[in-house]
């Protein structure tokens, strides 16, 4: 058995080189070779408690497929994730495992922890390398489930109970699976031919996809439960409902939601125009207002789009910023201007009603208020203007009310998410929820892991019907 790694520091991730990158859309941390995996995989501790797992929501036992990698047992070590985790590839690229099984690690009390996303990713890749292998399917149950939504919750919640003999269909509104990991994340971030392969692995285990299925328009929850003969229903439709900032001039050409801008680019291809179908227009000078991924997402794809500078604007300072670190500093390295303790008032237009600039004014901090960050307070008499001819709102998104409005007797709260109890279960007899449309905008493995809870209790409620 090769000895532990001593070094305080991780295996640096070879990327693309700044420069070059910001004029493309390939994916920026290129992933470990194999002799850099193993070097990785030396510096666990394999704590006798690890501490590491409790802090994954889908509890990948991480200390023994990260011995697998240091054994050079790549087969073992992907076969170990997947026994929680049915999409590893993408957990591994777009977790913040620095605020989950990262933060938990032992080595972060002496300097930085195990890489666990990195290594996960390694050995995700090498199976999609190697040959994936699907695990033999169980006993059919002869009951059916429906999952509304094929993003991050819904897939591992089809996975699961797929894996536990149950018929599952997945309807999906676009006209390709895969949610927000599709439209909202960029290429250069999480490319989607991963996502494919991630949701054929969920087809393999016996799932059913139906794209361009707008539920709510074209069946309801009820017809899934009273005529389509489901025995079970599990709502993951995501939070894709865009936030705007209510002031002047939103209406103005040129303002985009992110999610707008994101969608153009990602799922309609918008940078290979007019090779297809979709166009986005940015400009030379683009503000994208807000602080958190969605925003460094939408400026940095931006950039790539032919922006020659881009201003991410927000209202608090950059240690409130929600966004990952690691996303923060990949927009510095490739030249994304910040413009901190600054807030939006109005965008302004020329007489063809095209933007032209945006007016803010400068903020300083108060006191904290309910998300325990400062509370930001204009600085009266500090307004300016800065010239733009793009303007990206990023500020968050809402729950689409298109199926919760066509179904009864689901249960909300008072900013129009589903209620549930802590298993996905809600106010309607045979229907779950969980993901964005339960929590609000939140992380792919927070999504995963209500799936996976969801599915344990529809297996539960099934088991005893």
């Amino acid at each position: 058995m090769p000895s532990i790694n001593r070094s305080k520091t991780k295996t640096p991730m070879p990327s693309q080189d700044p420069e070059e990158r910001s004029r493309n859309f390939n994916e920026v941390a290129l992933g470990y070779a194999k002799e850099d995996a193993i070097n990785e995989a030396m510096r666990c501790l394999n704590c006798k408690k690890p501490t590491c797992v409790e802090g994954c929501p889908v509890h990948v036992q991480i200390p023994n497929f990260i011995k697998h990698i240091v054994e050079e047992d790549f087969e073992g070590a992907i076969k170990v994730i997947k026994e929680t985790n049915n999409l590893p590839a993408i957990c591994g690229r777009v977790c913040p495992q620095e605020e989950q099984c990262e933060q938990r690690c032992v080595l972060a009390k002496r300097g930085e922890p195990v890489g666990i996303g990195r290594l996960e990713r390694f050995a995700a890749d090498w199976e999609m390398q190697n040959g994936i292998k699907v695990p033999e399917k169980p006993a059919p149950r002869g009951k059916k489930v429906a999952v509304i939504g094929s993003g991050p919750a819904g897939l591992t919640c089809a996975g699961d109970l797929a894996k536990l003999g149950y018929e599952v269909t997945v309807f999906e509104a676009f006209h390709e699976p895969g949610g927000v990991l599709i439209y909202g994340i960029p290429e250069f971030r999480l490319p989607k031919a991963i996502v494919r392969q991630e949701v054929e692995f969920i087809k393999k285990l016996g799932v059913e996809v139906k794209t361009n299925m707008v539920m709510g328009q074209v069946l309801t929850v009820d017809d899934l439960l009273e005529r389509e003969g489901y025995d079970a229903v599990f709502i993951g439709t995501g939070a894709g409902l865009p936030k705007f900032l209510n002031i002047p001039g939103e209406n103005y050409l040129g303002v985009y939601s992110a999610n707008e801008f994101l969608t153009r680019i990602n799922l309609m291809k918008a940078y290979n125009f007019p090779e297809t179908d979709t166009p986005v227009k940015v400009g030379k000078k683009v503000a994208v207002v807000g602080g958190g991924n969605v925003a460094m997402d939408a400026a940095r794809s931006a950039l790539r789009m032919g922006a020659q500078e881009v201003h991410i604007i927000y209202r608090r300072s950059e240690e409130e910023m929600p966004a990952r670190k690691e996303e923060v500093e990949h927009a510095k390295e490739e030249g994304i201007i910040f413009n901190f303790l600054t807030n939006p008032v109005r965008i302004l237009g020329d007489e063809n009603g095209w933007v032209k600039g945006i007016e803010c004014i400068r903020m300083e901090l108060g006191e904290p208020d309910a998300s325990g960050r400062r509370r930001p307070v204009p600085v009266k008499g500090s307004e300016f203007v800065l010239e733009m001819d793009t303007v990206i709102i990023a500020i968050g998104t809402g729950p689409n009310p298109l199926l919760i409005r066509a179904t009864e007797g689901i249960k909300l709260n008072k900013y129009g998410y589903i209620e549930t109890d802590e298993n996905g279960k809600t106010s309607k007899e045979g229907v779950w929820a969980g993901g964005d449309i339960v929590t609000g905008a939140a992380t792919v493995i927070l999504a995963m892991g209500a799936g996976k809870k969801a599915a344990q209790s529809i297996h539960e409620y099934l088991q005893n019907k």
